[in-house]
């Protein structure tokens, strides 16, 4: 096999496992919960752990392959992810778990950042086209078998062997990255931007842990207040500091091209709307309507099926069909798909899920491979690391961002909402979605419980549409590199802003 397709084959891999390990982890949050006597911010931190330390050093290691080699970084990310997984098997505190779920996302970050410019470093013109249409696809599979494997493993053999699986898988594409992985990088580039990688990691970190302990230390209290305050003052800080630096890890001329920040919009909205709401129905499939998790990743296959059948698809589109339509168009399928979720009441069974589902599957699969293409399509092709690296930066700022957010808004619906016996439940206990037995109780949990969750779906779809919209006003023909992305004419106004 030549060595191009070995690069899209391990470029998948490595992409598909770290993935697999947000989709894998939410169906296993319960046994977790149970096992290691979890809270519900325990839980959170989870998901957000990883998510935080992927979001924080996506730039640095895009734009550190670029200056010294996109294999070396590559492996380098392999070697740290498959050693943490084995650390979070190994786990017996919520704390130890949430600190290898941490180093996880630092390997998988260094993975997720160079995936995509090793693929647009190796592959031009058409076939281009077929390998981000490969490489979106595994991101649909990641999403499809994650909950289901996830389910299969923790019903047989427990919550641990969901980060067990990935010591194999890693140890053999190390071997195989080293053996037939071409090495590239950008000869001009300069030295590390150490002051940005502080300023944006600790931004990100006292928003997200604001988001998260709101609720329990309040809104006004001086931790909160002065974690806000902190977060916006490091952010102005860093956009300071790459404006005015000489190698910044985050190129602000990037985004005078319309098209790329509108691919980074699309990347948060997509991230902080559908993927953001996967624990909050976990809980709610598997904490209040009482299924195992395996069932529970039974019932997520709909979304996770066509958002992989539909991926590749879009991927051959996307060398066809204006990119802008092609995202757009998945965001507002997105965000219908969330609305057609509301409506759930204390009667509700899981197929009142089944229509949002198959639409938000369809949008999800629309979007991933032409948001690839445009990431690295619109930056020169030195810059590749650096372009991919900040489009995955707004994935993951969304996905950690958009649960702790939702996080907090369940909490503060929750709490406030509940009267009688259910008044004097913590919003944390509340939140995790554990009703009573039966009974009254159990029908007022519910009622309590799936009319936050409504709201919650109606806050992630707005963040879907105005997605959409920004997608289609922003994204333009004119700003890729070389032979257009997309067809030359476009519909009438389609060029404009």
């Amino acid at each position: 096999m030549e060595r191009k397709w070995w690069t899209l084959a391990l470029s998948s891999i490595a992409t598909f496992m770290l993935l697999l390990d947000i989709t894998i982890v939410n169906v296993a949050l319960p046994s977790i919960a149970d096992s290691l006597h979890s809270s519900f911010t325990d839980l959170q931190w989870v998901i957000d752990a990883y998510a935080l330390s992927l979001a924080a050093l996506l730039l640095t290691w895009g734009s550190t392959s670029d200056r010294v080699g996109r294999r070396a970084i590559f492996v380098l990310g392999l070697g740290l992810f498959t050693a943490a997984s084995l650390c979070c098997g190994l786990a017996w505190s919520p704390l130890v778990l949430n600190l290898a779920r941490a180093a996880q996302g630092i390997g998988g970050a260094a993975m997720f950042a160079t995936s995509l410019a090793l693929l647009a470093a190796t592959f031009q013109g058409a076939e281009r086209g077929t390998a981000f249409g490969v490489w979106g696809a595994t991101t649909g599979a990641a999403v499809a078998v994650g909950p289901l494997v996830g389910g299969i493993l923790t019903d047989a053999i427990g919550w641990e062997s969901i980060f067990f699986i990935n010591v194999p898988i890693g140890i053999g594409a190390i071997w195989i990255s080293l053996r037939r992985v071409g090495e590239s990088r950008d000869p001009d580039a300069g030295p590390i931007d150490w002051l940005g990688l502080v300023t944006f990691s600790g931004a990100l970190f006292l928003l997200v842990f604001a988001l998260v302990r709101g609720n329990a230390e309040g809104w006004g209290s001086p931790l909160i207040v002065s974690c806000l305050t902190g977060a916006v003052v490091l952010l102005v800080a860093f956009v300071a500091i790459e404006a005015l630096g000489s190698s910044p890890m985050l190129d602000l001329a990037l985004f005078r091209k319309p098209a790329f920040g509108g691919a980074s919009i699309a990347a948060f909205a997509l991230s902080a709307s559908m993927f953001s709401m996967f624990l909050y129905l976990t809980l709610y499939i598997q904490n209040s309507l009482g299924y195992t998790p395996l069932q529970a990743g039974l019932r997520f296959l709909p979304v996770s099926l066509l958002s992989f059948c539909v991926a590749p698809v879009a991927g051959k589109l996307s060398a066809r069909v204006p990119v802008r339509a092609l995202i757009g168009s998945g965001l507002l399928l997105v965000g219908v798909g969330l609305l057609l979720m509301r409506g759930l009441n204390a009667g509700s069974g899981w197929t009142e899920l089944l229509a949002g589902f198959t639409v938000a599957g369809v949008g999800i699969g629309l979007t991933n491979p032409p948001l690839a293409s445009t990431a690295v399509g619109v930056v020169p092709p030195a810059r590749s690391g650096m372009g991919s690296g900040i489009n995955s930066t707004f994935r993951q700022v969304g996905i950690a961002t958009g649960t702790a957010g939702l996080g907090a808004l369940l909490q503060g619906l929750l709490t406030d909402r509940a009267s009688g016996p259910l008044a004097r439940v913590p919003g944390e206990v509340l939140a995790t979605g554990r009703a009573p037995a039966g009974g009254p109780a159990r029908e007022a949990y519910l009622s309590l419980f799936t009319g936050a969750l409504n709201d919650l779906f109606l806050v992630a779809a707005i963040i879907a549409f105005a997605g959409a919209a920004l997608s289609f006003a922003l994204i333009r023909s004119r700003d890729f590199q070389g032979a257009p992305a997309q067809p030359q004419a476009e519909p009438a106004g389609a060029g404009a802003g």
